[in-house]
């Protein structure tokens, strides 16, 4: 038999709030039109970045970061704050560079394979593909957290 929950809000035990609300890794949740489910936590981004490239590496925002390493023009390293549980995850990234001018795109570096700690980037021009130090970078990493 199964039921149904109708609430207009969930608040933890002390009635703080929703903060101390947690689902387990098998929760899903119903598509849009309702014909499939999918699992919650498989598609949630498990870390993040927004940064500035150039000049001196600067972090505006992240999630699950922490820190970033400016190795050499255009090759950075990511490191994740709670590891991954394998290297297979997937990064997506993109970026721009000279005042927007420019776009780049971000690739896992090809001669560093990612880790569970770490993800190694260039910022390649989109021009020519040589590595360049980018104004605004951002990616994202989906995967499962060890």
């Amino acid at each position: 038999m199964t039921s149904q929950l109708n609430v207009d809000t969930i608040v933890d035990k002390a009635g703080s709030g929703g903060t101390n609300v947690k689902i387990a890794n098998t929760s899903t949740y119903v598509s849009d039109g309702g014909a499939t489910t999918q699992n919650t936590v498989q598609g949630i981004a498990k870390c993040w970045i927004n940064f500035e490239g150039d000049g001196t590496i600067a972090t505006s925002d992240s999630f699950n970061v922490s820190g970033i390493t400016d190795n050499t023009t255009g090759d950075y390293q990511i490191a994740i704050n709670n590891d991954m549980s394998n290297a297979n995850y997937s990064v997506t990234g993109s970026g721009t560079h000279d005042a927007g001018s420019y776009t780049c795109y971000l690739a896992i570096d090809h001669d560093v394979p990612p880790t569970t700690s770490t993800v190694d980037v260039n910022a390649m021009n989109s021009g020519d593909s040589s590595r360049i130090d980018a104004e605004l970078l951002c990616a994202t990493l989906h995967g499962d957290l060890a």
